[in-house]
């Protein structure tokens, strides 16, 4: 490999970290509600720190991704005396301008 080469590998593997660093410091910190479930908002595409690995990440992404699939069916743990609306509220607590709020409530 040439020392150009060599150079530019370099500079696009640091310019791809840091892009990865910055999307990721677009997540707002975990917050905790008045019921006790963790919140963060992130980018649309990214998932929360509490559901970012296995079958959870894939359960979130799943939410995130298929609205009116989780929006008809009801929540069997009880939580709609909480407010929730429908499964898709364990998950996705709110949406807006590119950015998602999950609930760690479908994670616990």
């Amino acid at each position: 490999m040439t020392k150009t080469l060599a150079a530019a590998v370099l500079v696009l593997g640091l310019a791809a970290g840091g892009a990865a660093w910055w999307l990721r410091a677009e997540a707002q910190p975990v917050t905790v509600d008045s019921i006790g479930d963790e919140n963060q908002t992130v980018a649309r595409g990214q998932l929360p720190v509490f559901a970012a690995k296995g079958d959870a990440a894939r359960l979130y992404a799943f939410a995130a991704d298929n609205p009116d699939t989780l929006a008809w069916m009801p929540c069997t743990c009880g939580c709609n005396k909480l407010g929730h609306t429908s499964n898709r509220s364990c998950y996705v607590k709110d949406e807006r301008a590119g950015r998602v709020t999950f609930t760690s409530h479908g994670a616990t």
